[in-house]
């Protein structure tokens, strides 16, 4: 036997491990036999394929939470709001009706708490986001946690360095994750004047080449800030200064990010430290100064939800799926990348044919022809199931958000995508509060004064050439 020869024996004798190994996961049949496919028909390069899209992560978790979450302080708060939420239970299972199915949703996957005492602010675009970071920053008298999947070396960027440089000179503790991806424009000239005012900066799984691996890695896409444990931001809007919207930046960016005080923003430092703990091998000592007592009078049920390969299940799916699932009415959804899997596609579809009212709002031009081509091909099937698709045409629309019945809300990182869903680190506060749902109602119906509709006729008519590149996009769906 040649040596040619023992090398492709070598070769499918370790493919056929690879592939008993994905058939005793037991994954979705189509899935499967799909990657065992690739792996049998494009030798070499189907092993590529699989170790960058197909290895589930979800059952080898990238870290464990266990050690932040036995601390003595955070197990403390968590125990203190499950029991008070346990003794208001029936009043508040009254109060949320059907809701309360996606509060058992993230507690049992996620033990994620659902807080009472917190208040909230929708910020929309990078105009009023900006502010409203660096005026709390400014505020700030122990720590800044921040935690951000695009920083770039620009205006915003460097005005958020210098600010934060400030506050470390005076004594501020300053935490700083930036992923090494979607950051990958960060370079030390950037970093060294953090590190040097006393900045802890560290990067979420550098990589060697990051412009070759933006979609193959798993990647931290959350945006957390956090203050002094009381005040805490996330959304869709990173720190960038496309997102500021002046023309010499480019298109316009519509976005929607949310300031938060109270309770919720102590899941949001739980979150923060179990990252940190990845990124830096190690945690803080935790004290009660990352998790003060906070006097909020106002009552505002929040969960945070977090997802990502360090969770036993699609926690920000779970919600999600299950909120469609509730709706009495109508569901509004706003996402930059609709490529959703076939449980989000069919609750859609069901919930339209149902009688309520499905609306979706999608950019008209994306930042990826790919994902762009990806997306549409969703489209035709969510018409004939009754749901009304509208295509942002002011610029490109990146706000994350979800109201269903004008009772329940979601605001986050999350996209309407694959790679949300299951791949990438991402952050959402669910919120259950009829002002802050009818906000985002008026919101919605604002950005549909700058959409146009699609009809199912309309949608009939592109031409072919569109239609089969959508459909040869969305074979490579679950990858983008």
């Amino acid at each position: 036997m040649t040596w040619d020869s023992l090398l492709v024996l070598g070769y499918y004798l370790f493919v056929t491990t690879v592939a008993i190994g994905i058939l005793m996961e037991n994954r979705n049949p189509m899935k499967t036999m799909g990657f065992i496919m690739v792996l049998y028909l494009i030798p070499i390069g189907g092993l590529i394929i699989y170790f960058l899209f197909g290895q589930n992560h979800r059952k080898r978790k990238l870290f464990s939470r266990k050690g932040i979450r036995d601390n003595e302080h955070i197990r403390t708060w968590e125990l203190e709001n499950i029991s008070q939420v346990k003794s208001a239970e029936e009043v508040t299972k009254h109060f949320l009706q059907d809701k309360w199915k996606v509060v058992n949703s993230l507690f049992n996957s996620d033990r994620a708490v659902l807080t009472t005492q917190n208040t909230w602010r929708l910020l929309r675009n990078g105009e009023e986001t900006f502010g409203a970071l660096l005026e709390a920053i400014e505020q700030a008298e122990h720590h800044i946690h921040i935690e951000y999947y695009i920083v770039e070396d620009d205006g915003v960027g460097r005005q958020f360095r210098d600010a934060l440089i400030e506050k470390a000179k005076s004594g501020v503790e300053v935490r700083f994750i930036y992923d090494d991806v979607g950051s990958m424009s960060l370079k030390r000239r950037f970093l060294r004047p953090m590190r040097e005012a006393g900045i802890e900066v560290k990067p979420f799984m550098p990589v060697l080449f990051p412009l070759l691996t933006s979609r193959a890695n798993y990647r931290d896409h959350r945006k957390v800030v956090i203050v002094d444990g009381k005040v805490g931001f996330t959304g869709g809007v990173n720190l960038s200064s496309r997102y500021t919207n002046v023309k010499s930046e480019g298109r316009y960016w519509r976005d929607t990010h949310l300031r938060l005080e109270g309770d919720a923003v102590k899941s949001l430092q739980m979150h923060f430290l179990l990252m940190w703990r990845f990124v830096n091998e190690s945690a803080p000592q935790v004290s009660p100064d990352y998790f003060p007592d906070i006097e909020v009078d106002e009552i505002t049920l929040v969960q945070v939800a977090a997802s990502g390969p360090d969770s036993d299940w699609a926690n920000i799916l779970s919600a999600i799926f299950t909120a469609i699932n509730t709706a009495q009415r109508e569901i509004l959804i706003t996402t930059p990348y609709f490529i959703p899997n076939d449980e989000i596609l069919f609750a859609l579809q069901t919930a339209a044919l149902s009688g309520i009212q499905v609306k979706i709002i999608l950019p008209k031009k994306s930042d990826s022809r790919l994902v762009q081509a990806a997306m549409m091909s969703y489209v035709k099937e969510m018409l004939e199931a009754g749901v009304k698709v509208y295509l942002y045409e002011k610029g490109f629309i990146h706000a994350k958000t979800m109201v269903v019945d004008e009772s329940l809300c979601t605001v986050g990182t999350s996209n309407m995508d694959y790679r949300s869903f299951d791949i990438n680190f991402e952050i959402n506060a669910f919120v259950y509060d009829n002002e802050m749902a009818k906000a985002l109602k008026s919101d919605f119906k604002k950005d549909l004064e700058s959409c146009s509709e699609i009809t199912l006729e309309r949608w009939d008519k592109r031409v072919l050439r569109r239609r089969v590149s959508e459909s040869f996009a969305r074979l490579v769906a679950p990858l983008l």
